[in-house]
């Protein structure tokens, strides 16, 4: 049973994030992006997971309380950026500004897949099926969410200086990193101490954050047509 509880668990991990990929990825329409480097950036997504997780371990061994959680943080999000920058973000097709925030969500959205499998398959082996269900519908609108925003948050940074020097660019990507790492560390603070309606109110930050991602991809679609008409 344990091999048919990892395949229910994966797809209950995977379906949710190719959702969120697809709805995700129309904000592209106009010049979408090659299809195997999507599918290469998920994959890379999820295979951040088991660097992840022996090192989180070895955390453990070093921090506790909030050091803890913000260095479990900071391994996440360096590990989803170090994999954008090696798998895809030199490509030639990463020709637009909008292209940073695709492929940094696309990677985010592989990292959720299988982390949430991995939480709902713990429940799931013991016969918790009830727990499994909603541990799934809670990562799917929460911590789902908030992996997309923090790699968004980086993204969205690189394409506001994506006509910029070099020297601006860097900057950008690592102050947008430092945002997502707060902002993801934020998120698991409080959610660790929330209860009842204080877990919708974690929630609905996050929902907001989404909201203003989409502003910010409505923004980012400008800058690069007012960049054409200058050409």
């Amino acid at each position: 049973m344990t091999s048919a509880h990892f395949a229910i668990a994966f797809l209950a991990g995977l379906i949710p994030a190719l959702f969120w990929l697809w709805f995700l990825l129309r904000e592209d329409k106009a010049r979408p992006e090659p299809k195997i480097l999507i599918i290469s950036s998920f994959i890379s997504g999820m295979l951040i997971v088991p660097l992840v997780l022996p090192l989180q371990q070895y955390a453990m061994s070093r921090f506790a309380g909030e050091n803890l959680i913000f260095v479990w943080v900071i391994i996440e999000e360096v590990l989803k950026y170090s994999a954008a920058l090696i798998v895809v973000l030199w490509n030639r097709a990463v020709d637009e500004p909008i292209d940073a925030i695709i492929y940094m969500i696309t990677i985010a959205l592989g990292f959720s897949a299988l982390e949430n499998a991995l939480f709902i398959y713990n429940p799931l082996t013991s016969g918790n099926y009830a727990e499994s269900i909603i541990t799934g519908n809670f990562r799917f609108l929460g911590a789902t969410l908030l992996h997309v925003l923090a790699s968004a948050t980086v993204g969205i940074t690189m394409a506001l200086s994506y006509y910029k020097r070099s020297t601006i660019k860097i900057l950008s990507a690592t102050l947008g990193l430092c945002v997502a790492i707060v902002l993801h560390a934020l998120f698991n603070l409080f959610i660790m101490n929330a209860s009842g309606g204080a877990v919708l109110t974690v929630f609905m930050f996050v929902w907001m954050g989404i909201i203003v991602l989409f502003l910010f991809f409505e923004k980012v679609k400008i800058l690069e047509k007012r960049h054409r008409r200058t050409l």
